[in-house]
């Protein structure tokens, strides 16, 4: 029997994650994914900068930036009967790519481009990534969770016992009904089929969209979208009763694909597969063990390019807190907190994305997104959203400052906490405990973003105390999640 600290039933971007987050914390998850391989298939387009700000910490920002630098022209969303006709901007706008708000970046990179990446970097930390692997029961023992995986060509068995498991295993997440969590909200938006295909666009196109809205009566509605600089997507909706992925042969997709350009070119299909476009929140994010994320904890509409990137934070929120618990820095109730802290925001933001995505399909200009961006979200506030972003608050974001050197505050919230301060009296007290001290006083933006002698900032970046108190020690005992030394 293999014994591991966590295992990760799923291995798209916050299965992925996960296993990176962990692993580079000196936990060492197995990660299955039931799929043989990266998908081709162009999804999670768009990581904002509070994604690629914890990427930056992790190491992986600038080898996902590279991945993005093929999609860079692309802005705005048009609308169309064909792409050879003429194109209505349901927006134009450049979004900017840089914020004096953080060191992140906005980031066009697509989910496919973004996987390789994190494997990488995962088993090069020591986690055990097996692709063509399913997990095909767990139970949860008063020692931990027995599960049995099983390669899915050669099958072969395993029975891996583990400390903790993370459920990253989508939208139907097996092992969320298994556990038998429902879902408030639960609604299906549309079933859609994803068609990968290789042709040459260039004539019919004057500038490079985020996104086509296709509509005409050979294709309904459908959606063109970019892969990779060789590769296009087109998104069409089916009935699932009637249809499945076998019901789009190559000739079926060659024709939608023309239809939708308004051209008979040269069309290569390289891919078809179906999603779900659905909604719903699960009751609890964490079951004993066991903990919900990503998809299989919640689900909307691709507006506003929040699924995946409120997934990779989710796994950032639960990462830390397994490994301070399993290194025994912190004890069992500090995991109450995940569902405490991500499940209320969850709740806040599906409807506001269900909103953003009606707007869109119907041509009406989207609504403010101010409480969609990432750095306002705040735990254990009586909203998940705050109405600035300074001066710091508990609960919130540590606001980005530069240290020293190119260093910013979340380039080194990673596995421990950190305790920024004016004096070397609080440098002395950190010692002796696990969590980095650093002068901050220097910047000159410290009095205004943060107002006071020292604060301290949790391994995800959001801030855990306050204080204008003098250097004590005690202090720092009384407010850490850790056994003091």
């Amino acid at each position: 029997m293999n014994k591991t600290d966590v295992l990760i039933a799923g291995g798209g971007l916050v299965g992925l994650a996960s296993a990176l987050f962990l692993s580079r914390q000196g936990i060492r998850p197995v990660l299955v994914d039931r799929h043989p391989g990266v998908s081709i298939h162009g999804r999670a387009r768009g990581i904002n900068p509070r994604t690629m700000e914890i990427y930056r910490a992790y190491g992986v920002a600038e080898a996902v930036e590279r991945a993005g630098k093929p999609f860079d022209e692309e802005a705005g969303v048009a609308r169309c009967h064909t792409l050879a006709g003429e194109w209505e901007w349901l927006f134009d706008a450049d979004e900017p790519r840089t914020s004096p708000d953080t060191a992140g970046v906005f980031c066009m990179a697509d989910q496919n481009t973004v996987e390789p990446i994190l494997i990488e970097a995962a088993t090069s930390y020591g986690a055990e990534h097996l692709f063509d692997t399913e997990l095909l029961s767990f139970e949860e023992t008063e020692n931990g969770i027995v599960a049995e995986i099983q390669n899915r060509t050669g099958g072969e068995r395993r029975t891996v016992r583990a400390d903790y498991l993370i459920a990253a295993d989508g939208n139907r997440s097996p092992i969320r009904q298994r556990l038998g969590i429902a879902r408030t909200g639960e609604a299906t938006f549309m079933h859609s089929m994803n068609i990968v295909f290789r042709a040459d666009l260039s004539p019919y196109l004057p500038r490079r969209a985020l996104f086509w809205m296709i509509f005409n009566e050979n294709v309904g509605g459908g959606l063109v979208s970019t892969v990779d600089p060789q590769r296009w997507q087109l998104t069409v909706t089916y009935d699932p009763l009637t249809e499945s992925e076998a019901s789009f042969p190559d000739e079926r997709c060659i024709s939608l694909v023309r239809a939708a350009i308004g051209a008979d070119i040269d069309v290569t299909i390289e891919g078809v597969a179906a999603w779900e476009q659905g909604l719903g929140v699960a009751e609890r994010f964490r079951a004993g063990r066991v903990f919900l994320a990503g998809d299989s904890a919640h689900v909307w509409p691709p507006a506003a390019a929040l699924g995946a990137n409120t997934g990779v934070q989710d796994a950032h929120n639960l990462a830390w807190k397994l490994a301070h618990v399993i290194r025994g820095i912190a004890d069992d109730s500090l995991l109450d907190t995940y569902d405490a802290e991500r499940r209320p925001l969850a709740e806040a933001l599906a409807p506001m994305i269900v909103g953003h995505q009606q707007a869109r399909m119907s041509g009406q200009p989207e609504p403010d997104g101010t409480n969609l961006k990432p750095f306002a979200q705040v735990y254990g506030g009586p909203t998940p959203f705050a109405d600035t972003l300074t001066p710091a608050r508990v609960g919130g974001r540590a606001p980005h400052l530069w240290l020293a050197d190119g260093l910013a505050v979340h380039d080194v919230c990673v596995d421990s906490y950190v305790l920024l301060c004016d004096s070397d009296e609080w440098l002395r007290a950190a010692q002796g405990r696990p969590v980095r001290a650093y002068r901050a006083d220097a910047s000159p933006d410290w009095a205004r973003l943060y107002g006071c002698s020292a604060a301290l900032v949790r391994p995800d970046g959001y801030v855990a105390w306050l204080t204008s108190e003098p250097a004590d020690a005690e202090l720092l005992d009384n407010v850490g999640a850790w056994r003091p030394r």
